[in-house]
């Protein structure tokens, strides 16, 4: 039995919030990928300041709308509200040191865990809150933010996806998974502002019209030419973090899960009030 709790989620989504996650991912992939329809040659003119904006306001009351009917649901409570936004401040706390340089950004490390432990649900609103939080602290917003956003819950949203296993190997497996997982992160965010970033005349623009192969060839340099080097050293830095503090981290959060009693049901007594249980003075 505790071997199963060790490996289970500890806030499992029902049906209506499952959709209406769906539906939020959706709305991300659909800002992700519509410059690729176009059918004449990106502009600059038709880069993401003009959409992001509308993303972002799109986004927001879809959240919400996951975390209340979560609530109504009765897969999330109030204690697991406040370790969520416990959890943000912290993420958000380690990116202030770490505004990208070089690549070092250890604030999907915290993602990861809490994904893993809390259910993939809980670490999509985790990701997406931790990057909206962080960027009103170091004051990166921008068209870049709501994407960012998407990228992140789909990480978190990863990690609570992950084959049950435990000891060493899951340790490992959550850090072969934040190597793989940052790497993916980059690409994707590179193809927000890939088809406007790259010119018109370079030999890795993207080219309406010209068929699924050459824009992909095209993407791939441009990927592997502008951003492999922040990438790779983001995947090193979260790998090495889970390896070094993954397991205590994973320890502290099932401790609080277990104290708390998240996926504890409540049961009413009938015939039983609270005042029946206090002692006579």
């Amino acid at each position: 039995m505790a071997d199963a709790r060790r490996t289970t989620a500890v806030v499992r989504l029902r049906s209506r919030s499952s959709v209406l996650l769906f539906i939020t991912s959706v709305v991300g992939l659909v800002g992700f990928t519509w410059p690729l329809f176009l059918h004449g040659r990106a502009s600059v003119a038709q880069a993401h300041s003009a959409d992001a904006p509308w993303i972002f306001i799109a986004v927001l009351p879809l959240l919400l709308a996951v975390v209340l009917s979560a609530l109504a649901e009765g897969s999330l409570d109030a204690k697991a509200i406040a370790l969520l936004g416990i959890l943000a401040a912290c993420g958000a706390a380690l990116r202030i040191p770490s505004p990208g340089v070089a690549g070092f950004e250890p604030v999907f490390f915290l993602l990861i865990p809490a994904g893993r432990v809390m259910g993939r649900g809980f670490g999509f609103v985790l990701g997406v809150l931790t990057l909206a939080v962080s960027a009103l602290i170091t004051g990166g917003m921008g068209p870049w933010l709501p994407f960012q956003m998407f990228g992140a819950g789909w990480l978190g949203f990863g990690a609570g996806c992950l084959p049950p296993v435990k000891g060493k190997a899951e340790v490992w497996l959550l850090a072969v998974y934040a190597a793989v997982a940052c790497l993916l992160y980059g690409t994707l965010l590179n193809m927000y502002f890939w088809p406007f970033g790259a010119g018109t005349e370079t030999s890795f623009s993207f080219v309406p019209g010209a068929g699924a192969l050459h824009n992909l060839h095209s993407f791939v340099m441009f990927d592997l030419t502008t951003s492999l080097g922040f990438d790779i050293p983001r995947a090193l830095t979260n790998a090495a973090l889970v390896l070094l503090l993954g397991r205590p981290v994973l320890a502290a959060l099932r401790r609080a899960s277990r104290r708390a009693a998240f996926d504890a049901p409540v049961v009413l007594e009938p015939g039983r009030t609270p005042a029946a249980d206090t002692p006579a003075a």
